[in-house]
């Protein structure tokens, strides 16, 4: 998944960044207002999570410019301003859920998983295709339920086929995916991991569709 970071505290976006990047997260960070607002106008991104006391544009305009765009990616806004006002203004102008700093980083992992969760209409926290079991909060896989050794970038591209399992998924949906902007893709790492991922999980596991992308093989 590929998120979108507003955050101008230099320390606290660093911290925020460094840890989504090791939970196998890409996360592109900008710092102020009118940065977001060009960044969401790309449409890369899955998941917003957004300061509010920001330089240029409040976090509150950022918000209601995407609504009205028609961009309707979960929003996590991510701040120091917690009175009650606050937080119903944020849920009202298009916030799908409110973190008070200091927070706590395991914390918002579980909510950036349980909004993907919403977003996909699913309930359970496993994804289950065939064999194969993905567990997004302990970074799991099991196959025929053996532990698979997995890093964080197979873990990263499986996730998105098994999340679109069914539907092709093309290279550059999978770069987009799991790089972020000041990442360099070589051209045949997409290819890489899907061969690692054929080796673990079975070669007829995921299959390829020529010259569109991939799709995993139907139960």
């Amino acid at each position: 998944m590929r998120l979108l970071l507003v955050e101008d505290d230099p320390l606290i976006g660093d911290a925020v960044k460094t840890a989504l990047t090791q939970d196998g997260y890409a996360v592109d960070w900008v710092t102020d207002g009118e940065d977001a607002i060009a960044a969401l106008a790309l449409n890369e991104h899955e998941l917003l999570i957004l300061d509010l006391g920001l330089p240029l544009q409040s976090g509150i305009d950022v918000l209601k410019s995407m609504r009205r765009r028609g961009n309707e990616i979960p929003v996590i806004i991510l701040t120091a301003r917690d009175t009650v006002q606050d937080r119903i203004k944020g849920l009202d102008s298009g916030a799908d859920d409110y973190m008070i700093k200091p927070f706590d980083l395991n914390e918002l992992s579980a909510r950036i998983r349980a909004l993907g969760r919403r977003k996909g209409g699913q309930a359970s926290p496993l994804i289950i295709h065939g064999p194969v079991t993905l567990d997004p909060a302990s970074h799991r896989v099991t196959c025929y339920g053996k532990n698979i050794d997995i890093s964080h970038r197979e873990f990263s591209l499986l996730s998105v086929l098994m999340n679109n399992k069914d539907k092709v998924v093309s290279k550059e949906q999978l770069e987009e995916s799991l790089y972020s902007w000041n990442e360099e893709i070589e051209s045949n790492t997409i290819e890489v991991y899907i061969h690692h991922l054929r080796k673990k999980l079975g070669p007829d596991f995921i299959r390829t569709v020529r010259g569109v992308g991939y799709i995993l093989t139907k139960e």
